[in-house]
């Protein structure tokens, strides 16, 4: 009886180590995804800032 005791500890044990791994895997993947698509967007309006301020001047010119 001790040993089945100890044997389904280690199953649930092993099984919550393991859900928690899987979620802090997947929510890193989705903070990754998140920043890279921050990143993505913020070049985008960095290059859309540079080109209107580099029409600026030639329209006033």
């Amino acid at each position: 009886m001790k040993k089945f005791i100890t044997t389904v500890a280690v199953l649930i044990g092993t099984s919550v180590a393991g859900i928690l791994t899987w979620r802090k895997i997947e929510s890193d993947r989705l903070r990754n995804d998140l920043w890279s698509e921050a990143e993505r967007v913020s070049a985008e309006q960095d290059a859309a800032a540079a080109k209107q301020a580099q029409a600026a001047p030639a329209a006033r010119g």
